[in-house]
């Protein structure tokens, strides 16, 4: 996986990729402004870009859309220390891939780039509404937005083509979210996931 890192506060930039770099199969250019980001991203076509959203050039969410226009295809997230939930909010709304404070963990934002990488949208748990976050804090265990669209759609009794098809995926990626879901809230099949779910007042 090749990745794209922008920031220009260069401590946060080098303690990034260094740690991402780290990983088996993880690449990481790096740029400190956003038109030094675009060049890099045009000619290197990586597979996930993460764009600080208050570096040079950047012009807030119009260094988004000018990314997405020149990259098209491409996974671009936000990555902010000091951005409201608001600004967080449109980016999403205008096509980012995700949003990531710069104060998560580090598995935490390994896992949010896998996740993304592959194509889904990521957002911190503190962009969920309350009933969002009990869905995704279900038995302690901490279920992804996706896992929680999957979990409601088996809770209507979907089977995993219906599910695949409701959420625009494919079978087999339904197949592993809800195998991940047994083991997150320890059901043993579709029917005991769903009571554990509506136990909760989930759905």
């Amino acid at each position: 996986m090749k990745i794209l890192l922008a920031d220009d506060q260069e401590l946060v930039r080098d303690t990034i990729a260094a740690f991402l770099r780290a990983e088996p199969g993880i690449e990481v250019d790096v740029a400190s402004d956003f038109p030094a980001a675009l060049q890099a991203a045009t000619a290197a076509k990586p597979d996930l870009i993460l764009l600080d959203y208050t570096m040079p050039g950047m012009n807030g969410l119009g260094g988004l859309a000018a990314m997405r226009a020149a990259c098209p295809g491409i996974p671009v997230a936000l990555l902010s220390g000091t951005a409201p939930r608001a600004v967080a909010e449109q980016a999403l709304a205008e096509g980012a891939a995700g949003f990531l404070p710069k104060t998560m963990a580090t598995r935490t934002l390994l896992a949010a780039i896998r996740f993304m990488a592959a194509g889904e949208i990521y957002a911190p748990m503190s962009l969920m509404t309350e009933r969002e976050q009990t869905a995704a804090a279900l038995g302690g265990a901490q279920l992804s937005q996706r896992e929680t669209e999957v979990l409601r759609l088996l809770c209507r009794g979907l089977a995993n083509k219906e599910i695949a098809r409701e959420l625009n995926l494919q079978e087999v990626t339904v197949k592993l979210h809800v195998k991940t879901l047994y083991r997150k809230i320890d059901a043993r099949n579709r029917t005991q996931a769903a009571m554990i779910a509506k136990e909760a007042g989930l759905f």
